[in-house]
């Protein structure tokens, strides 16, 4: 049985979930958020808790029930308090700053790269080589992020570029004369 597949999933008391046969809609305080399942995974809500069940123990449905236990976990918490990423930026001039609701970055290169927000997520830039990415749905959050570093991931010699707060950058010796 899947570890995680029969964990309850706890549903707070401002929040609505609605099941129907392919989709799981959550509903809260900062907002929707709905997700397709496969059909044969079924979700119960029972006395304030969300339990996934499995009809067999397949394959496909044991890894199944992992994943749309985790999927609808993480929409719970997204209507309830969000999902945060936190970006540092590191190398000598390079910045972010916000326009308007996008973020607008200073690399290195010769103009500067700018990031649309998209629908749900919000940026804050509290220092200038510091970005926080929220919003609601966890996939979404981390691809923005993830899109984020992309522009200037950190290098190995010098450390610099972006990254994420705490991520460890092996470094790499220069070369010797």
């Amino acid at each position: 049985m899947s570890r995680i597949g029969k964990k309850p999933i706890p549903v707070p008391a401002s929040v609505t979930v609605t099941v129907e046969p392919e989709v799981v809609r959550v509903s809260g305080p900062r907002g929707n958020l709905e997700e397709r399942k496969h059909r044969v995974i079924e979700v119960v809500l029972q006395d304030g808790q969300l339990l996934v069940k499995r009809p067999t123990d397949r394959a496909e449905h044991r890894a199944l029930h992992g994943l749309t236990r985790s999927l609808v976990a993480n929409m719970v918490e997204g209507v309830t308090t969000g999902f945060t990423k936190t970006l540092e930026i590191q190398g000598v001039g390079y910045r972010a700053q916000l326009k308007g609701r996008d973020l607008e970055l200073a690399l290195g290169y010769s103009h500067p790269v700018p990031i649309k927000a998209p629908e749900g997520i919000e940026f804050e830039v509290p220092q200038p080589t510091r970005i926080i990415v929220k919003g609601n749905a966890k996939q979404v959050v981390g691809e923005i992020a993830a899109i984020i570093r992309k522009q200037r991931p950190p290098e190995p010699y010098k450390g610099k570029g972006i990254r994420y707060q705490g991520e460890y950058v092996a470094r790499k010796v220069g070369k010797r004369a």
